[in-house]
């Protein structure tokens, strides 16, 4: 009789274990074991022509019990413009590519596309095969190429019309001199890149209609993550800076956004916004220091600081929605601030203080509406009169007409059509706001005729920005 010691029995109860577990990892060959994939088609957005795409990860899953082999991946169309990383690896084809049972793998995609010498954006197509067991499976890739001229470090010295031809990919800085107009016709379109800004020592003139606006936005594109897109993201370029003494400037249909600072206005410039989107800035998207501005028909919108900071100059604003749901930081001033309205916030300069007259505006969002609630009637800086008044705007909090606040509503909620959790921001009315067909006609300006979507607010228009309602909450 033969006995086993205790470690030949172990040992043969290890192998056996092991060659079990072999068993259960052997590679399934069955036709019906096919990989899984996080989507059918990985979608690399818009970029600029020149310009590799941000990289886009798609999932390759084994669902099943037994090793799968993935006998061939392969990258075919898209005119050599697309690349792939497999599992670490980069190349065009891949052999013999196994996924253990329950298990992953990833697959990074990027491209390249090239110049077109066209202005309508093209789409590049191709896809990446998968042969597993005999059977073909496909995920498809696409990206969307445009076309862009480049500006880098650009000083305008002679007066100039820009071609909207193509959009502009503006680096560093775009400067306008001294005496000179830059002029910037409808459908224009000026991406600015990371740190880069625009500063006016003359004159800027923008024509933007309702159905053409000009967009002076940041160059990223597609979403940050999930369902967010750069289009809500502030500080992606520093922002539009009219210089100390720039004058008989004229935006507009002319939305600003993404930035750092937002639109400043230094001493002495004039600027007219007429139904103008001023958005996401991580500061104020519009500031004005001892400044002529005058706004018809604007929105000013979430900003990190507030959304609009005045000191002193000289302001009027008729047809205006300000709001602040500002999405990536607490927001840490109130909503429209003001400094230098009279003696007591002089802020030394010895010039007028701020006289502003808004009318038919509202002003609703998170935090503080106004910094200052009550204006003093001590005029002892400079020889303006203290004109800070509000007639017929609508405010979210409660409050009294006085001399400065004239046939107000207060307390109302205006239904904006902006749901922040769902990042939508959209800031005309829903259907039944209170500030629908409420607006007073008689003080709507000229210029307010219409709205930013060519809609006619006469005879019965609405307080704020917008004539037209956000219908798709009915």
């Amino acid at each position: 009789m033969i006995t086993k010691s205790p470690i030949t029995i172990l040992f043969l109860i290890i192998t056996a274990m092991l060659m079990q577990g072999c068993i259960e990892d052997g590679i399934d060959t069955s036709s019906s074991s096919q990989p899984l994939f996080s989507t059918e088609t990985v979608d690399l957005g818009t970029v600029f022509t020149g310009e590799r795409t941000p990289t886009t990860r798609l999932m390759v899953y084994n669902r099943h019990d037994k090793v799968m082999n993935i006998s061939d991946i392969s990258l075919h169309g898209g005119d050599d413009c697309f690349r792939i990383n497999v599992d670490g690896m980069a190349g065009r084809e891949f052999k013999d590519v196994e996924i253990r049972p329950k298990d992953s793998i990833y697959i990074f995609v990027d491209a390249l596309l090239p110049e077109m010498d066209r202005p309508i954006p093209a789409e590049r197509v191709g896809h990446i095969d998968f042969v597993t067991n005999g059977v073909t499976t496909s995920v498809k890739l696409q990206a969307v190429g445009q076309d862009v001229v480049r500006l880098r470090g650009k000083s305008l010295d002679a007066d100039t019309r820009l071609d909207n031809t193509y959009p502009y990919q503006v680096f560093d800085s775009l400067i306008v001199e001294k005496d000179v107009t830059l002029t910037i016709p409808k459908g224009t379109k000026l991406h600015f890149h990371d740190r880069s800004y625009m500063r006016v020592y003359g004159t800027l003139v923008t024509e933007g209609t309702f159905d053409a606006p000009v967009d002076l936005c940041g160059d990223r594109m597609g979403n940050v993550v999930g369902e967010i897109p750069f289009d809500l993201m502030a500080s992606q370029w520093q922002g539009l800076e009219f210089a100390a003494g720039s004058r008989d400037n004229n935006l507009s249909h002319t939305f600003v956004r993404n930035t750092v600072g937002g639109v400043v206005a230094n001493r002495g410039t004039d600027i007219r916004f007429l139904n103008c989107r001023l958005r996401n800035s991580a500061r104020y998207p519009l500031s004005a220091a001892h400044a002529d501005i005058r706004l018809i028909g604007c929105e000013i919108a979430d900003g990190g600081e507030g959304v609009m900071k005045l000191t002193g100059g000289n302001v009027v604003a008729n047809h205006c929605t300000f709001a602040n749901y500002y999405l990536f930081s607490p927001i840490r001033g109130a909503m429209v601030q003001f400094e230098h309205y009279d003696a007591a916030s002089s802020d030394g300069s010895g010039l007028p203080v701020l006289s502003a007259d808004f009318s038919n505006c509202i002003f609703y969002g998170l935090g503080t509406e106004l910094s200052v609630k009550s204006f003093a009637s001590d005029n002892t800086v400079g020889d303006s009169e203290n004109g800070v008044c509000f007639r017929h705007c609508l405010f979210g909090s409660n409050g009294s007409d006085d001399a400065n606040f004239i046939d107000c509503v207060w307390g109302m909620d205006p239904l904006y059509g902006t749901v922040r959790d769902e990042y939508l921001f959209d800031y005309r009315l829903r259907p039944g706001s209170p500030a629908i067909n409420t607006a007073d006609p008689a003080l709507t300006h000229p210029d307010a005729a219409t709205d930013i979507y060519g809609i006619h607010r006469l005879p019965t228009p609405n307080l704020g920005a917008y004539q037209s309602v956000c219908d798709f909450f009915e």
